[in-house]
């Protein structure tokens, strides 16, 4: 069986606002990939955001009504999709608005060929997951109370006073090396 013809391993990168999730992704999505990994991303969003521009036509149709829109071209597409609890009324409170499911989102990339799946956010999701920990941004651990934290990345040279892996949030090569070793990716 190669890696493909399995379900995509998931893991998920848990942080407070500011600890750099996404800056780390950035570094760890190309080393997965010159592995010969296929890699795809779900991506909370704690605010309303659009991923096509106002004026442009992909922006009239979902405006005029479209549940979902399909942009392409050559090189890529994107699917984009109104919940049907959206407000038509974009200053009413946001907190009105149910998240996500995590579930229906992956069924989204199940048609697509998949070695695994980085998940930044849902830290209330039951998935295994790597906790980011800043000293400088003095918030508390989401660890030992998250009982799915596989690992914790930080940039203290410090041990965790928990016992848990933990690893460097500045040498994105080691944490790579651990995701592939823990799912077996390798």
């Amino acid at each position: 069986m190669t890696i493909s013809d399995r379900q995509p391993a998931l893991i998920g990168f848990a942080a407070w606002s500011g600890t750099g999730k996404t800056t780390l992704l950035e570094k760890i999505i190309p080393l997965l990939s010159a592995k010969g990994l296929r890699v795809g991303v779900i991506k909370h969003a704690h605010h309303d955001f659009d991923i096509d521009q106002k004026g442009k036509d992909s922006f009239k149709l979902r405006k005029a009504g479209a549940v979902d829109t399909i942009v392409a071209s050559g090189k890529r597409w994107a699917l984009i999709h109104e919940n049907e609890n959206e407000n038509e009324n974009e200053n009413e409170n946001e907190k009105d608005q149910a998240e996500p499911d995590l579930q229906t989102l992956l069924m989204q990339l199940k048609s697509h060929p998949l070695d695994i799946i980085l998940v930044e956010g849902f830290k209330h999701e039951a998935i295994p997951r790597i906790e980011l920990r800043r000293e400088t941004l003095n918030k508390p651990l989401l660890y030992p109370e998250d009982n799915k934290t596989i690992a914790i990345a930080t940039e203290s040279s410090d041990k965790m006073p928990h016992p848990i892996t933990t690893l460097d949030i500045n040498e994105p090569v080691d944490i790579c090396n651990f995701i592939a070793a823990y799912f077996s990716l390798s």
